[in-house]
């Protein structure tokens, strides 16, 4: 079993030992957390459903993201994945999220903001925990994948909490 279905089967246990319910809101995973989760036999007792924005008219209109928000910091932005986070929570109506929105490259990326750069949030409860992730560009796949395990182990951490 790979890191990422290890990580998958693990956020599975602790989801459904507590009764939670999960949902995703990915822009630069392009709905790979939600893939990497349903892949586990049982799933479907913890994961609700989940949000591909890619796009920010997306983000806006079926998570709620502030058009302000996107405006004043980027869709690669900690405020924008906290407004991810929460919005799926709502719209979905689940105990927990977790959200992405980064740069998984080869183009895209700027001084600022290169290639690798990607914020993360996760939703548990009310509490909403973020983190920048600066990935080594090893390609778009590799950057996913590395979004990914680095996202069920932030969420696996705070579930345990």
């Amino acid at each position: 079993m790979d890191a990422v279905a290890l990580l998958s089967q693990k956020v599975n246990d602790a989801l459904r030992a507590r009764s939670l319910t999960l949902a995703t809101a990915e822009s630069c995973t392009g709905g790979s957390i939600a893939a990497a989760i349903t892949s586990m036999s049982g799933s479907s007792d913890i994961f609700k459903g989940g949000v591909v924005a890619y796009s920010n008219e997306i983000k806006e209109r079926l998570l709620g993201v502030a058009h302000e928000t996107l405006e004043n910091y980027g869709a690669v932005s900690e405020p924008v994945v906290r407004e991810m986070a929460l919005g799926a929570k709502s719209a979905i109506r689940c105990d927990c999220a977790v959200a992405t929105s980064g740069i998984a490259g080869p183009s895209g990326g700027t001084p600022e903001k290169p290639v690798g750069t990607v914020w993360v949030a996760v939703a548990v409860g009310e509490t909403v925990y973020t983190k920048l992730l600066q990935l080594v560009d090893n390609g778009r796949l590799a950057n996913i994948n590395a979004t990914v395990e680095k996202v069920l182990e932030l969420l696996l951490e705070k579930l345990k909490k």
